[in-house]
């Protein structure tokens, strides 16, 4: 399916899909080829995100590997002072993204710094049902009016977005694809009652979910598409990869490339990638396939 989104008044075709690189400004994010803190560590990593063609770059400045120390609003902050502005120096133009899950951290990338999106990966969630078993047991609304009650809550988060105006992705730490598209059609609604109009959904791979439940939602993943709304997927050297081949984060780059194609094929949007060149050749080969498709 055929998107744009609307970056500070800038239109990016997702017709084509976008590659998005990570740059972690934190001491101890999983994989560590990805960890730049100093002003050359990360104005390196923004250059070469766009040289190998990367369109979009994704700040984050706290880690939510499993067991990772919390890191205090004030602290990320911090690092996000740091690296942005080093982005910014170097990269004036680019479309930065900006991976926190707090809603005064958001309103300071995008008032300070000019961040044109901003990746939640907690649903909302503030209080950091973000991955491990605090998502996975967390549990799902029923009948009592407790529950109710929590359904009918809006995020600050969705409201920070909505005022905010910029694209915003919704990441799901649901389990399955059956409660992941109940819950992705609540808060979508919520989101658009409030304003927000450029909406991204991200399935969450690799948060709140087994390793079975992470090949299922990969197989169900077309389904996604029902919503109408283009979908961001980040598999890059998880653990969903180098646990099922016995191998480490190091070794995951393979697995990365395939999992990326299979997700190309079915309706991905954006690829949120370590390994920007890699993603940006199975872009191009799938989109070749497709042109070649449509002209016989």
């Amino acid at each position: 399916m055929e998107y744009t989104i609307n970056v500070h008044g800038r239109l990016i075709d997702l017709s084509r899909p976008q590659v998005m690189g990570i740059l972690n400004v934190t001491p101890d994010s999983f994989y560590a080829g990805s960890r730049k803190q100093t002003e050359r560590e990360i104005a390196e990593r923004a250059g070469q995100i766009l040289a190998e063609g990367g369109t979009m770059i994704d700040v984050g400045a706290f880690s939510t590997r499993p067991g990772a120390p919390q890191v205090s609003e004030e602290e990320e902050m911090a690092r996000l002072h740091h690296g942005l502005a080093i982005v910014r120096r170097v990269a004036p133009d680019a479309v930065v993204s900006v991976d926190t899950f707090r809603p005064d951290v958001a309103r300071m990338a995008v008032e300070e710094y000019g961040a044109g999106i901003i990746n939640d990966v907690s649903e909302g969630d503030v209080r950091g049902a973000f991955g491990g078993t605090s998502a996975q047991t967390r549990p799902e609304v029923g009948a009592g009016s407790d529950d109710r009650k929590e359904a009918e809550e809006v995020p600050e988060m969705f409201r920070m977005v909505a005022r905010l105006g910029v694209p915003y992705i919704l990441m799901s730490v649901k389990p399955t694809v059956g409660e992941m598209m109940k819950a992705f059609a609540r808060e979508v609604q919520q989101l658009r009652d409030l304003g927000a109009k450029d909406i991204i959904l991200d399935p969450g791979f690799g948060f709140g979910k087994t390793l079975e439940q992470n090949y299922a939602l990969m197989s169900s993943m077309p389904l996604l598409s029902e919503l109408g709304l283009p979908l961001l997927v980040g598999f890059s050297r998880k653990s969903m990869i180098f646990r099922l081949l016995g191998t480490t984060p190091d070794e995951a780059l393979n697995g990365t490339t395939v999992l990326n194609t299979l997700a190309l094929e079915r309706g991905a949007s954006i690829l949120r990638v370590h390994d920007v060149r890699e993603a940006v050749e199975a872009v191009r080969i799938i989109s070749e396939e497709r042109r070649v498709e449509k002209e016989e």
